[in-house]
């Protein structure tokens, strides 16, 4: 799953979720795709050398093989986005990190925040949200749907534990 919960081992019950969008193709998979695309789109060209008809259709191949690099890459760049949550006792606080580098963060009192779920009306299927301090921010988005089902009832048992009267001693 692209996320993972931690335990902060320096503060007691205090939890932090990193989520970050799957990538189905990572960079060195990138690099072997490439190098295979060129190598398999000069095959037809092996006929052509030598000829004046090479000169011809060799810039047309290599503008192929650019914009699937260039369509490759700009994947990547709108993909380069993170959040992470930290849930302890007292607070519960949300960063996202952006494609272009901009950062929103989101911050609440513990016991007074709420995971929704809303199954449809939302920008995806199972949508997820948080709740409090008069806000309402998204949490997940890139997931998929069951990504974002899993990490609805993990976050709720988040929440509850940290909401929950410390056990006396």
């Amino acid at each position: 799953m692209p996320y993972e919960w931690t335990q902060d081992h320096t503060a007691a019950r205090t939890s932090r979720l990193r989520l970050w969008p799957y990538r189905s193709l990572p960079r060195k998979g990138f690099a072997a795709f490439i190098l295979a695309t060129f190598t398999l789109i000069t095959i037809p060209l092996y006929p052509l050398l030598g000829t004046v008809v090479l000169w011809g259709v060799l810039p047309f191949l290599l503008l192929a093989v650019a914009g699937i690099w260039w369509a490759l890459e700009a994947s990547y760049r709108t993909a380069d986005i993170s959040e992470e949550l930290t849930i302890d006792p007292e607070t519960i606080h949300l960063v996202r990190m952006n494609p272009g580098g901009g950062v929103q963060q989101w911050d609440c009192n513990s016991y007074w925040a709420q995971a929704h779920m809303h199954p449809t009306g939302g920008p995806v299927a199972h949508y997820i949200t948080l709740t409090g301090k008069g806000r309402e921010v998204e949490i997940g988005s890139f997931l998929s749907e069951d990504e974002r089902k899993s990490l609805y009832g993990e976050l709720v048992e988040a929440l509850k534990s940290a909401a929950a009267p410390e056990p006396a001693e």
